[in-house]
């Protein structure tokens, strides 16, 4: 059965299916497939849940993604140095960033994403010159924005970009809406990023399937009865050149990739927002991404 609505003539449709004694609600937001899978008794029930969830989904997307114009995102982006006053929720969002970016000690940072000017991660071998690099990160870098709640005033010609939150957001966003709504066990998967409302009834617990270098091929399954998993990784985004990888997870205080970042790692956390949070934290530490994670209070599975 397909729901289709559509947004600035473009076409957006669901689609649900019974499998293995559960419904498969299935849409695209924010570049990913996405997907409900939820005990209900009834297809009207699953239906309802599955629109419900879209349609959250695709309002976080038309507020915050980068590439979308009359945003929130694209007012700051535009506003060409002037003060731009900003709502609770995106607040929130920006309260986090730049608490994410203190514990980082400064490799988590929303303004970086300026530095897709000079990388494209294609699967190709056009590595930017470093005199590139260096100019552009004169636009990258938290401690240069004025942000006194609720108003945010960036210098000119830099940016933000919330993707690298926005998901984990909307994941546990969507799931919070499910348990207030229904009964159901759910399990809420945007892209990788996912979240359980409950543990299933009607199996031991939900199969997660991990993606690795072949999307055929996962690279490992998970049982998880309830919580959130998130995932970061270089599995289709990188460069290689002579011989060397360069991974999509860039040091904003560099604006080289991370040197010697696990190819992937995965965290089982309370809440996908977290558990995004620890797996991106832990590949800015490179090197010492296992020394980090032995440290956190979560299930991890690091791939070098």
């Amino acid at each position: 059965m397909d729901i289709a609505s559509s947004r600035n003539n473009q076409q957006r449709e669901i689609r649900l299916c019974l499998a293995e004694d559960a419904w498969h609600g299935r849409f695209r937001a924010m570049g990913s497939p996405c997907e409900l899978v939820c005990e209900a008794a009834k297809r009207a029930d699953a239906l309802e849940l599955t629109e419900l969830i879209a349609q959250e989904a695709w309002r976080i997307e038309d507020k915050l993604s980068r590439y979308l114009d009359g945003n929130i995102v694209a007012r700051i982006n535009s506003a060409d140095g002037k003060p731009v006053g900003v709502d609770d929720e995106t607040a929130d969002l920006l309260d986090f960033a730049e608490t994410l970016y203190e514990l980082s000690e400064r490799r988590f940072d929303v303004t970086s994403g300026v530095l897709r000017r000079v990388w494209q991660f294609d699967g190709g071998d056009q590595v930017p010159d470093p005199q590139s690099v260096r100019n552009i990160l004169q636009y990258v870098g938290w401690h240069q924005v004025d942000w006194r709640r609720p108003v945010l005033q960036m210098p000119r010609g830099m940016e933000i970009d919330l993707g690298g939150i926005g998901k984990e957001y909307a994941v546990d966003r969507c799931a919070s809406l499910i348990r207030t709504r229904d009964g159901s066990p759910s399990l809420v998967n945007f892209g990788g990023d996912l979240a359980a409302t409950e543990t299933p009834r009607r199996r031991r617990s939900w199969k997660v399937a991990v993606e690795g270098d072949a999307p055929e091929e996962p690279e490992r399954m998970i049982d998880l009865k309830q919580g959130a998993l998130a995932t970061s990784g270089d599995a289709r985004r990188f460069l290689m050149k002579n011989g060397v990888r360069y991974g999509h997870i860039l040091d904003p205080v560099t604006g080289w990739p991370v040197p010697d970042a696990p190819r992937s790692i995965t965290i089982a956390a309370q809440s996908c927002v977290q558990a995004g949070m620890i797996s991106t934290l832990a590949m800015l530490k490179g090197a010492a991404a296992e020394t980090f994670l032995d440290s956190q209070d979560v299930v991890s599975w690091c791939r070098r």
